[in-house]
This record gives structure tokens, sequence and C-alpha cells, in this order.
């Protein structure tokens, strides 16, 4: 298990490097830099840059250098000295602008993934249990309307009747008095009483998409021989499920976690706008619009990161479930 463990680590490695100048190629690629995008701006509003200002501002922000140089200097910033380079829309060090909402957008990131898990593996398991029963038909029912409402609707959808039923506004993660204060447990329950909706519009697709995962992984194993034979020596029926049928089951459902996570992540910019959340969807919109590159690149940069660690947490699952994956 360790060497597998060591195997999956130095995979892992080669493959940020080839990720990270991905992304930074990636935010190159549009015509133009920010200095242009800065100027087009000035424009509309009636303010013209000579040709000398914006080699100045080029020159100002480094965007005159090779690209290698630059993504060289960016890299090597990262790994040594955890900086990410200048938000130049911002005027600010990247750093101080990500932590912040990346800590929200994982805390939410991570409660949600939890509340996906917590409701789609009873879901599955019960869907494949009662095959065609009327508690099946619901649950398929629920999981088709989750996969077809878009998260932006449903957030929409549950700010009003939070508002309408229990009279709380729901627009952000604290409510106005908490939003600068200082850590407390007042804030912390604050910031609970404010989590549950983001949590359920992040995960209804995810939650339902896995109860359908889970109700086929289950349902290909139930009629194997092995349960057959277990029930013939009269194991109860729910010890059989869950020892038996329901762990190797949950090998592809594991296997999901290296797309749910990067997924949740990723896909929450449109919610996080409409619920006004601080986390990383909105800054990353704005960084790309402004072509904002040193910001935009590390904010792609972590998404891509969740997606390795995603795949590793994954792929250790998987060997723990079943010794097999270890000697592949």
């Amino acid at each position: 298990m360790t060497r597998y463990i060591v195997k999956r680590l130095i995979y892992a490695i080669p493959t940020m490097v080839f990720i990270s100048f991905i992304c930074f190629v990636i935010i190159n690629l549009p015509p133009g830099d920010f200095v242009s995008s800065y100027a087009a701006t000035l424009a509309q509003q009636g303010v013209s840059l000579d040709a000398e200002m914006i080699e100045g501002l080029r020159h100002r922000y480094g965007l005159d250098q090779p690209f290698l140089v630059r993504y060289g200097q960016w890299i090597f910033g990262i790994v040594t000295r955890g900086d990410f380079g200048q938000s130049f829309g911002w005027n600010a060090p990247v750093s101080s602008l990500i932590w912040d909402r990346v800590g929200f957008t994982m805390l939410l990131s991570a409660a949600t993934l939890l509340l996906v898990w917590a409701i789609a593996l009873p879901a599955g398991i019960y869907s494949a249990v009662k095959k065609y029963s009327f508690g099946d038909y619901l649950v398929t029912t629920v999981g088709f309307i989750g996969l077809a409402v878009p998260n932006f609707l449903l957030a929409l959808v549950l700010m009003v009747l939070s508002f309408a039923w229990f009279g709380q506004s729901v627009g952000g993660l604290f409510s106005p008095r908490f939003v600068n204060a200082p850590w407390s447990l007042a804030r912390v329950a604050d910031l609970m009483s404010h989590l549950w909706i983001p949590m359920i519009v992040l995960g209804a697709a995810s939650a339902t998409a896995l109860i359908r995962i889970m109700r086929a992984n289950l349902l290909d194993e139930l009629y194997r021989p092995y349960v057959a034979t277990a029930r013939a020596k009269g194991l109860p029926e729910w010890r059989l499920i869950l020892k038996y049928p329901v762990r190797l089951a949950l090998t592809p459902f594991v296997s999901t976690v290296g797309w749910v996570l990067p997924d949740l992540v990723s896909g929450s910019a449109i919610v996080s706008i409409v619920l006004s959340l601080p986390t990383t969807g909105p800054l990353l919109l704005r960084a790309l619009a402004t072509q904002d590159m040193y910001l935009a690149g590390s904010f792609i940069l972590l998404t891509s990161v969740l997606t390795v660690l995603g795949t590793l947490i994954s792929d250790l699952l998987l060997a723990a479930l079943d010794p097999r994956v270890r000697y592949e």
C-alpha cells in the first residue's frame, strides 16, 4: 500500500508541472493583454492613452518580457515563496486576494461533498434494494428533477422561499453585522445558518447523479452468485448487503471524487454571483474578463490541483476497497 501511495504521489508532481504550463498558455492565448483591455476600458470613458504610456504600463507589469520568462518567474515564485504574482486589476498580491476566498470555497465544497455523499449513498442503496418500488420511483423522479433544474434557478427559488417562510436574507455567507466582525462563536453560528442553501444548490445535481451511479453499480452486484450463497447461509439481509455488494459497488462510486470535487468549485461561479458568496467564482470571472493573467491563472491552477487531488483521493480509496488495484 505504501509503495502504491508513493507511486501515485510521484506521478502527481510532473502532472502538476504540465498543468501549470498549460494554465499559463491558456491565459495568454486571447489577443492583447491586461494593458490593452485597460486602455479599451478607458477609451470607452473618453480617456485615451498614447503609445508611450501603454508601453510604460506593459514594462511596469512585466508584459514586455518573453512568455517563458514570465512563466518561469511565476512558477518559481509559487514554489519557493507561495507568491502567485501581482494582480493587475487590484494592484495587490494575488495571494492576498485568493486565500480568504479559497478558504470559504473549500469550506463550502467540503461541506457540500459530505452532504452529497450522505444523501447519495443511502438513497442509492435503498433505490437498488427496493427496485421498482414506490420509493425507487420517487428517488428516481427527484433525481431527474435535480439533474434538470439549473443550479442558479434553484438558488433563486430557495432565496425566495427562505425569505418568504423564514424571513431570512440568504445573500452572502454572513448577516450584515457579521461580515467584517472578528471570528467568534456567534459568527460561526451565523455562517452555519447561511451555509445550508449554497450546500443544497451546489450538491443537488451531484447527489442525484451519484444516486444513479450507486443504484446501477449495486444492481450489478445484488444478483451475483456470492450474494445468493451468503443469503443461503442465513446471513441477515442488511448485513449481507452492506458487507459484500455495497463494498464492491463503492469501487466505481468513489472514483467519482476525481470530478465531483473540482466540479463543485468550478460549478459554483454562477451560484456565487446569484447568492453573493465570497468565493472564487466571481473573482475568477472578473479576472478573465480583464485578462488579469496572474489572478486568473492562479485560480485555474488551484482548480487543476483539486482535480489531481480528487483523483489521488479516488485512487487511494479504490486501493483500500479493492486490493487488486494496488498491483495493477
